[in-house]
């Protein structure tokens, strides 16, 4: 038996208006090469200016993950020549990062909630892209130099279920804390696994494989699972150290399968130093203090919602996964929406509908108002839970809001008058005199026999509760 090893290097574009050491803008998608100047070229004689906004931004990471924060770091030259780094080297931080020491909690099916400690997170500057077009490789430098936070985990998690969970907490906090968009599709999340097996109980670490660059949950999952499979079946086969070395591998998301890329390089190979262009960064007391002012994140929102709003934790964690989720729940219940029918009628009903229609939330064509007042009009029994489907079906497709005019509109107000129900209680209990002996007699069940016929003889009218309500008043 075998335990996995994992350890992640997430890289995060901080979402700062210009690049990290010059005045660039960082917007996606420009035609090639256009937001470039000669700092981000590497050209002769142009210096370095270190962004402060990414700092504050690395810091505010560094408070929402418990973290240590260095109030003096340095930057250094990491050598490698690659084509989409025209300087020959990549500024990064290497002896003292900004963020040290931090650490988040996941949840886990076997183990309930784990730690996952956070090594570091530091600032270093993005590469190019290098475009590849059949035979001919062209490179963009657009996002050369763009600010990047690499934040590097312990090797603490042991599946890849768990470094997914890992990921996407990481990835929603980051979001929360507004610092990146974290679009994977668009590079700006992205991470490499370091994957490593040993006998269970053994203490020490195998051999350590990287795999760069991956950029979807999915394919995490999926480049983790093989290469596990692969490194056992090494060991199985006796070939262990001749298949398994330290190297760097890509995944090909096509064949579901890591390819050999190159050597892993050691820490020496990048012959360190520090960047003569660049000061050490000390950080004052009042970027401290700006920094700490950071959102609710989502474990607090979690405990919030458990503990003050009353709804179930597992709820609690499908609202907080995601941001716009969860002030959209807030919105309906700052409108007068219970909590527990707003999360019923968000996360089952909305979202199911959304999903069908490929919409996500920030993009829903029915806001929180409206969506809480929906349930506040099934609350107070002036709809009935099937009207509200209704409701939210007719609301998808037309683009009238006004719930009030869309339950007359739809003729689907409930009848709750106790007069009107009990007349047609009256005719339906006349009509079935026989079966109503039978109940009286121990027929207990024929009780919703009489339910139903009074909804059809309302049309579907009148309210249910009322109904059993006054049924059950009759029939005794």
């Amino acid at each position: 038996m075998f335990e996995t090893v994992i350890g992640l290097e997430v890289h995060v574009q901080l979402n700062t208006k210009s690049k990290i050491f010059c005045s660039c803008p960082t917007s996606f998608a420009e035609h090639q090469n256009k937001n470039t100047c000669p700092t981000c070229l590497g050209l002769p004689g142009a210096l370095p200016v270190l962004n402060k906004e990414a700092v504050k931004k690395a810091m505010s990471f560094g408070y929402a993950v418990n973290a240590t924060i260095n109030k003096r770091s340095i930057f250094n030259r990491k050598s490698y020549f690659y084509p989409d780094s025209p300087k020959a080297y990549q500024i990064s931080q290497f002896d003292i990062p900004i963020v040290e020491n931090g650490e988040l909690y996941i949840e886990t099916p076997k183990h309930g909630t784990k730690r996952v400690g956070i090594t570091r997170a530091h600032l270093e500057a993005d590469a190019g892209k290098n475009i590849h077009d059949g035979a001919v490789s062209k490179v963009d430098l657009n996002r050369a130099d763009t600010p990047l936070l690499e934040i590097v985990s312990e090797p603490d998690m042991r599946s890849s279920d768990e470094a997914v969970e890992y990921l996407k907490k990481l990835h929603s906090i980051v979001r929360y804390l507004d610092i990146s968009d974290a679009n994977m599709q668009e590079g700006s999340f992205r991470c490499d696994v370091n994957v490593s097996i040993r006998p269970k109980g053994s203490e020490e670490f195998g051999t350590r494989v990287e795999i760069k660059n991956i950029n979807s949950f999915r394919f995490v999952k999926q480049a983790i699972e093989y290469e596990v499979e692969r490194q056992i079946e090494a060991w199985e086969d006796g070939v262990y150290e001749d298949e398994v070395w330290q190297e760097t591998r890509l995944f090909d998301v096509n064949k579901g399968i890591t390819k050999s890329m190159r050597g892993k390089e050691d820490s020496a190979d990048y012959r360190y130093f520090p960047d003569p262009d660049l000061r050490p960064v000390i950080v004052t007391d009042d970027m401290l203090e700006e920094a700490k002012h950071i959102p609710e994140l989502p474990d607090e929102k979690v405990e919030r919602y458990v503990n003050k709003l009353g709804i179930k934790r597992d709820d609690a964690l499908v609202i907080t996964a995601f941001k716009e989720m969860a002030y959209y729940f807030e919105d309906m219940i700052a409108g007068g929406a219970k909590a527990k029918t707003a999360v019923t009628w968000l996360t089952s009903e909305l979202l199911g509908r959304l999903k069908k229609a490929g919409i996500d939330i920030q993009n829903s064509p029915i806001d929180a108002t409206t969506l809480g007042k929906l349930t506040m009009r099934v609350d107070d029994g002036t709809i009935s839970g099937k009207g509200g489907k209704e409701i939210l079906d007719y609301m998808m497709e037309n683009d009238a809001r006004d719930i009030d005019t869309i339950i007359e509109e739809l003729g689907l107000k409930q009848v709750s008058d106790d007069g009107a129900i009990l007349a047609i209680i009256d005719e339906v209990l006349s009509a079935n005199s026989d079966k109503v002996e039978e109940y009286k007699s121990g027929k207990d069940k024929l009780f919703g026999f009489f339910v139903g016929q009074v909804m059809k003889a309302s049309k579907g009218s009148a309210n249910p509760a009322k109904v059993n309500q006054l049924l059950k008043e009759r029939l005794s």
